[in-house]
């Protein structure tokens, strides 16, 4: 497995028609290489900001083999970025992950995954499909917010590794239906808190988990 396009986002209108809006899903493929910090790639543009970015969701991720699968879905090639994602990697299917799984980029950097990616209208339009955010859910193939744990330099072919979490979590497909049809008994709740989820998501179920303690 490797990176098959390190992918940074351009500032742009937003393609929903908001009034003065912009967006960062527009985002490019670059030579590299590209430092990466705790906050993410070194040049990227992340406007949403109480959606995207910040230290638990620094990196997004999506596989080349769900491209493949979407390409024929939709009857045409994607190029890599078309998602949003900063990593393009070879060989991969995000819902085979579990949340707090790793990894390793090139020499140094380290990934921990955290969440699933949530469509949006913003994504939509920039599909240029009102129902995109339908088919996305339905294909179920969200890509990974991660988290970095190691901060270095990668670019597009460095070689990429998964450790699998060895703690107490879920699987991200799990997490994302969760997101659509919740579980609301105390137990599924905390299940979810008990793994390295991303922070937004770890704020609404404590939520979430309150108000079945508290019997509403």
């Amino acid at each position: 497995m490797q990176v098959f396009s390190l992918n940074l986002g351009q500032l742009r209108p937003d393609p929903s028609g908001k009034p003065g809006g912009t967006t960062g899903i527009y985002k490019l493929p670059v030579p590299g290489p590209v430092d990466v910090t705790r906050l993410g790639l070194a040049g990227d543009v992340i406007v949403s900001a109480k959606h995207h970015g910040g230290p638990d969701q620094a990196v997004y991720v999506y596989g080349q083999a769900d491209y493949d699968w979407w390409a024929g879905e939709l009857g045409r090639e994607l190029a890599p970025g078309t998602f949003g994602e900063n990593l393009t990697l070879s060989d991969v299917e995000s819902a085979a992950f579990d949340i707090g799984d790793l990894l390793h980029v090139g020499d140094g950097v380290t990934l921990q995954v955290t969440a699933p990616r949530i469509p949006c209208g913003t994504f939509a339009a920039r599909m240029g499909d009102p129902q995109f955010v339908k088919k996305f859910r339905a294909a179920e193939r969200p890509g990974l917010y991660c988290r970095v744990l190691k901060e270095g330099r990668i670019q597009a072919g460095d070689q990429v590794r998964v450790e699998e979490y060895p703690g107490e979590t879920v699987s991200l497909l799990h997490v994302y239906r969760d997101h659509y049809e919740p579980d609301l008994t105390e137990a599924a709740v905390r299940r979810i808190l008990a793994a390295p989820v991303a922070i937004r998501l770890r704020v609404d179920k404590e939520k979430e988990l309150q108000k079945v303690l508290a019997g509403g």
